[in-house]
């Protein structure tokens, strides 16, 4: 019995492991990223979560959530309202575009700890909606901790085209930051053919310039992680920008 015993806490620590050892990513998942006359309403979900493989995690109610429209920004905290996504807390809100333009929806989480890795994690999140065609200057940066400007036109993509981006710490370029990428496999029909293809991985180049081709129909989520230079209780703390993109 107690060799059953022992057997049993390693089969559970190993699936512990092997489950900790998910990319995390922050989401923000508009029902589309294209807003035309005859639909000018947009539903937003913002959750936390392994997404290709449907894991969740609680989403405090974020510090931070606004769209950026023309270089201003617009808070949206107040209408955000408790969901469920992966049967986990998360959150959403409407939206009525009333004008065209490029609009850059961004959450700034509160730290989430994480026992597994002994550290806070703050994925710093966008995604961006074109409205009535008029999206444009959609490669500027919103000012943000962290995050992942387009080289790629974020929105009106084919699936197989290629992005990039490049990934910006306080408004400067990370040379060799490493981008996790994930594919958002909300419906469960993908699988992948062992652990190593849930997450894909990249490296930025020296001017911290990133290339991925996307295969699927859907939305892809790249995370570009480094290390804060502070700690939060004395722990390290993982910035991730994340930025959201669907391919047609």
């Amino acid at each position: 019995m107690k060799l059953v015993r022992i057997v049993c806490v390693s089969i559970a620590l190993i699936a512990f492991a092997a489950t900790s050892a998910l990319a995390h990513f922050g989401m923000v998942i508009p029902d589309k990223d294209e807003v035309t006359q005859s639909d000018k309403n947009l539903h937003l979900v913002l959750s936390f979560s392994h997404p290709f493989e449907g894991i969740g995690m609680d989403l405090e109610k974020p510090a931070t959530f606004a769209v950026y429209q023309d270089g201003k920004a617009q808070d949206l905290l107040p209408g955000l309202k408790q969901t469920k996504v992966m049967d986990h807390q998360a959150w959403e809100s409407d939206f009525a575009v009333k004008r065209p333009g490029m609009y850059v929806f961004f959450m700034e989480p509160k730290p989430y700890p994480e026992p597994a890795e002994n550290n806070y994690i703050i994925h710093y999140t966008k995604t961006v909606v074109d409205a009535f065609e008029g999206g444009e200057e959609w490669n500027q940066p919103i000012g943000v901790k962290t995050e992942i400007v387009p080289l790629t036109r974020p929105f009106g993509n084919y699936a197989g085209n290629v992005f990039q981006g490049v990934v910006l710490l306080d408004g400067k370029p990370v040379p060799y930051s490493r981008v996790e990428v994930e594919f958002y496999n909300k419906d469960g029909k993908r699988n992948a053919p062992n652990g190593r293809m849930i997450t894909q991985e990249v490296l930025a180049d020296g001017n911290g310039v990133f290339t991925f081709a996307c295969p699927w129909q859907g939305w892809w989520g790249f995370a570009a992680l480094n290390d804060a230079d502070y700690k939060i209780e004395g722990k390290d703390v993982e910035l991730g920008a994340v930025l959201w993109i669907e391919m047609q």
